[in-house]
């Protein structure tokens, strides 16, 4: 079974992480502040390599930032190129550079 949870420190920094039968899986260093969500780097474990885990934490990712009213501020390559591939899916969260 998988499932996600958010753990932020006391600075709204922390992780997104993917749980995996509650293996963790994957994850992405993030930041919240304001109505801003910075996702800095994203890493699945080897173990998990190749079974889609990164688009899944790019899913809940962004269902997280619609269901909260936040802009993705994408820091991360991985993130960055998804959105850039797929403008209009994420256009309405995707917080871009001026």
């Amino acid at each position: 079974m998988k499932r996600f949870e958010i753990v932020l420190n006391e600075h709204r920094r922390g992780e997104l992480r993917l749980l995996a039968d509650d293996v963790a899986a994957g994850k992405m260093d993030i930041s919240i502040h304001s109505d801003v969500l910075t996702v800095y780097h994203t890493e699945v474990d080897p173990q998990f390599e190749g079974m889609g885990y990164a688009k899944l934490l790019l899913s809940e990712l962004v269902r997280t930032a619609r269901n909260d009213g936040l802009k993705i501020k994408p820091l991360c390559p991985y993130v960055h190129a998804q959105f850039k591939r797929h403008p209009d899916e994420y256009q309405d969260i995707w917080l871009k550079d001026e």
